[in-house]
């Protein structure tokens, strides 16, 4: 059974440590014993996080407090960090602006202890997307009824690694730092700041088809709160938490389940269901992926070609709506090859399937908020 350290990261939000912390003494632990917990501080100005860490009483192991001389930054920081998964078998890494559900320690170790034979996987999100980052869009994945889903998509807010599964990012990123970003990388990632790691931990499990287990109810929620990449506290990456101790959790293995996604948040069991079919799909429900050059594009794009087929949108998840041929214009199946007409659809269609019981009189007070400033 793998026994990972819990490694905090935190800088200059002492209120944010402090909440965090205070969810992470709440938490249950049963079955585990002697955790190592090391709260890492990067060189800032703010002495109450450094009084916080040090004032916090931890219950279940050895606490270390560690004081970085020099300011390193988020990414050497949260690299450094997760390297501890080399000194403990595994970790557990959580920023400061972070909330953790009850039982995350259990589903981190069993998801571990699930994964760490598997090569296919390049770690563990305690985190459960609702929001395609991309398309700025709500997303749902596709259920089987398990207590995980997998997304080729790592996570930053809660994740585990085990040593196996982070020296092998370590040793890609030693040798891959300073290369060019291929276009199989979206667009929005991209275009992140060379401050992050998480663009480069996205393109290595992209370039080697990776992909990271996901928990289907969030064991982590996220403040967002102002730091160094963000100045506002949106409530957008806000998820429910689960609620309740540790239990035996019902593990899909990859490609067991319908719930498997690409970096667009575009599901693959659609796309090899089309393969099942004698058919080559690109899949873009979400319109964020560029046109392939040859064959077929499922999208809610609207672009020149030839509709093979068209669906609705009205069922959740997205997904569902191809899988049960729900009838509709959302979404079009085109032949990339045969130039015709653009048919235009109506955006107000999904203004209101992304955003339940939205009314018109919801955005005119927003623009009057906005304009007057109350």
């Amino acid at each position: 059974m793998n026994h990972p350290a819990v490694v905090v990261i935190a800088y200059n939000r002492a209120e944010s440590l402090s909440r965090l912390l205070g969810s992470i003494a709440r938490a249950d632990y049963t079955g585990h014993d002697d955790i190592s917990l090391i709260i890492s501080i990067d060189k800032g100005d703010n002495l109450d996080v450094i009084r916080v860490a040090y004032d916090f009483t931890w219950q279940h192991g050895n606490k270390q407090v560690i004081k970085r001389e020099e300011n390193m930054g988020l990414k050497a920081h949260v690299l450094a960090c997760s390297s501890y998964a080399s000194d403990y078998g595994s970790v557990i890494v959580l920023e400061d602006d972070l909330y953790v559900a009850e039982d995350f320690y259990d589903f981190a170790v069993k998801a571990l202890d699930l994964t760490e034979a598997d090569g296919r996987i390049a770690g563990i999100s305690l985190y459960d997307h609702r929001l395609n980052v991309h398309a700025r869009e709500p997303f749902e994945a596709m259920e089987s009824g398990a207590d995980n889903w997998y997304f080729q998509f790592p996570s930053s807010w809660g994740q585990a690694f085990t040593a196996a599964q982070w020296e092998r990012f370590g040793k890609w990123m030693s040798e891959n730092d300073d290369t060019a970003f291929p276009d199989t990388v979206p667009a929005s990632v991209r275009s992140w700041d060379e401050r992050s790691w998480l663009k480069y931990f996205i393109r290595y499990v992209i370039e080697n088809d990776k992909y990271f287990l996901y928990p289907t109810f969030s064991r982590t929620t996220n403040f967002t709160e102002g730091g160094t990449h963000r100045s506002s506290q949106p409530a957008d990456f806000q998820v429910p938490l689960v609620y309740g101790r540790g239990r035996d959790y019902r593990f899909d293995a990859l490609f067991d389940s319908p719930g498997v996604y690409d970096a667009y948040f575009e599901s693959v069991y659609l796309r090899d269901s089309f393969k099942e079919d004698g058919m080559e799909v690109v899949i873009d429900l979400y319109g964020k992926k560029p046109v392939p050059e040859s064959g077929y594009f499922l999208s809610s794009q609207e672009l020149p070609f030839k509709i093979i087929r068209s669906y609705g949108r009205v069922l959740r998840p997205l997904d569902a709506n191809i899988i049960e041929n729900i009838p509709g214009d959302a979404f079009r199946l085109y032949d990339v090859t045969v130039p015709d007409r653009v048919i235009r659809t109506d955006a107000t269609d999904k203004l209101l399937y992304n955003y339940r019981a939205f009314k018109a009189v919801y955005g005119v007070k927003i623009a009057l908020k906005r304009l007057t400033g109350r």
